[in-house]
């Protein structure tokens, strides 16, 4: 009979059921289906054996008498269709195929006509036993992704160097759609570089991602408190997600991913090679599309694309617009002049930061500076090698020199002295341009040493002569010029001063003809 369980599940079903527990609720525990569950309970209510009777007794139970009677009834019954290929079966164990590879090539090169469970019926008949059940978690659509490691096959370059790269997997723990990519390194950047392509592979974004305690995610592990990766919470954000890990040395808490990473290590990968990372995981996707996604799961007994595309796609969050900026990301200290190092420039931070440790993350276009407790207190552009980047806002004001601070702030101050002083600093920074700036910081010194009356009355005296160097000011203030020369009014009309009417030219016709009547006259 083909709904025969093992004799593990048998005592659960008696231990469960002893215990107060509706059928419903073993079925779901157990993950068996429920008419076995009835036919069982009804078989220990009818032979009154609630107890279990001590096993040194050697005396069997009513549901271990039904189960050796299944047993029975299986070696009884007719040949099942693997005989004819039990040789080739066992060897395949033996190089340790799955039970889903096996059917496959079964399939493929003999044409096989069972079914995948007719396979696994033979092979535990071979005494190939199950392991003992845990309780199985489902999820509802587009609630949770898995995420594991395992490794991948190796890669043989052209010169016969051998090295072995890492298979990371990600599976949606609803409709079993998975991703899988081959990477050199467990790094954090590859983490995040992996599950950002699996997740637009995806085309969409599950809510939490459950992940193990794996040193490039989680810097201390905790069941109450885990300490992920600052990087990990920054993309977690991008992608409206939450990474969740898992119980320290407890794998069954992510048992589809663990089960998934099996699958590809066992049907697309054992017993390959390839020569190179990119060929392996071309390969990889090639076969997430061929077989991975059009496989009945053993589990949802559904095809995987169909619950995918049907149910799942549209439960998931959608992608943000724009790729996660990846980062990088140190402890630096702030130097004495205020700056920080990255990448061979430098940086400006705040000065109460002078001599402390900061975090500093930066990417092609940008540098962040954050304090201990991960709030900004610096943003800069990035720059070139030997270059400084300096905030006016992180300098000190009693360090800020008064060329630094600029034209318009120095005419501000020397115009407070008085309106000649301010006319004559106007007058020279027009003339001069930017070598006038140096020239109003000398007249803001001279302010200290001269009041300010006699400062107006030089600079009033400079400008009417066009004077615009500091060493006139400075002249004029140790020796005052002598008082300007007054200024007549402009006369118009005086016995001396012929009129203009003079010079018209009616008058200038009038006097060339008397001149030349002189001329003609003896």
């Amino acid at each position: 009979m083909s709904n025969r369980l093992s004799m593990a599940k048998i005592t659960s079903i008696e231990t469960l059921h002893r215990t107060g527990h509706s059928n419903r609720e073993i079925a779901r525990l157990l993950g068996v289906d429920r008419g076995s569950v009835n036919k069982y309970v009804q078989r220990l209510k009818t032979s009154g054996a609630q107890n279990r009777p001590n096993s040194h007794t050697g005396s069997r139970t009513s549901l271990e008498q039904t189960v050796a009677d299944d047993v029975a009834a299986v070696s009884s019954g007719p040949k099942s269709l693997c005989d004819a290929h039990r040789e080739e079966i066992e060897s395949k164990l033996e190089q340790g195929l799955s039970m889903v590879r096996i059917h496959q090539e079964l399939q493929a090169d003999h044409d096989f006509g069972g079914s995948y469970h007719s396979v696994r019926r033979f092979v535990q008949s071979l005494g190939r036993t199950n392991p003992l059940p845990f309780r199985r978690m489902e999820t509802e659509a587009g609630e949770e992704a898995q995420i594991d490691f395992g490794t991948a096959v190796p890669v043989i370059d052209s010169s016969g160097k051998k090295r072995r790269p890492w298979l990371f997997r990600i599976v949606l723990s609803h409709s079993r759609k998975a991703y899988s990519e081959v990477v050199w390194r467990q790094t954090t950047d590859n983490f995040i570089a992996a599950i950002e392509n699996a997740l637009h592979y995806f085309g969409r974004v599950p809510k939490r991602l459950v992940i193990d305690n794996l040193k490039a995610a989680v810097h201390r592990a905790d069941w109450y408190d885990p300490e992920v990766h600052p990087k990990l919470q920054s993309f977690a954000a991008h992608y409206g997600t939450v990474f969740v890990p898992t119980k320290p040395y407890t794998p069954e808490h992510k048992g589809k991913v663990e089960s998934s990473v099996k699958y590809a290590k066992n049907n697309a990968l054992k017993g390959k090679t390839f020569g190179s990372l990119s060929e392996q995981n071309e390969y990889l996707l090639e076969w997430e599309g061929s077989v991975a996604d059009t496989r009945i799961h053993g589990t949802t007994k559904k095809q995987v694309r169909r619950q995918f595309e049907t149910i799942e796609r549209d439960a998931l969050q959608r992608l943000p617009r724009d790729r996660f900026s990846m980062f990088q990301e140190s402890r630096r200290t702030v130097s004495r002049d205020g700056h920080l190092e990255v990448d061979k420039a430098y940086y400006s931070a705040p000065p109460e930061s002078i001599g402390r440790r900061v975090w500093v993350r930066w990417d092609t276009r940008l540098v962040r500076v954050f304090n201990d407790q991960w709030k900004q207190i610096a943003i800069h552009s990035k720059c070139e090698p030997g270059r400084f980047r300096t905030n006016s806002s992180h300098i000190p004001a009693n360090k800020v020199s008064a060329v630094e601070r600029g034209t318009d702030a120095l005419l501000r101050q020397v115009s407070r002295i008085g309106p000649h002083t301010k006319a004559w600093s106007e007058s020279v920074i027009a003339s001069r341009g930017v070598q006038g700036v140096r020239v109003l910081v000398g007249l803001k010194a001279l302010a200290g040493k001269h009041t300010s009356a006699a400062l107006e009355q030089a600079c009033e005296t400079a400008l009417a002569y066009g004077a615009n160097r500091l060493k006139s000011i400075r002249n004029l203030l140790q020796r005052p010029a002598p008082e300007k020369q007054q200024q007549l009014p402009f006369i118009e009309e005086h016995p001396i001063i012929r009129p203009l009417s003079d010079y018209s030219v009616e008058s200038l016709n009038t006097f060339r003809k008397e001149r030349s009547h002189e001329r003609d006259s003896p």
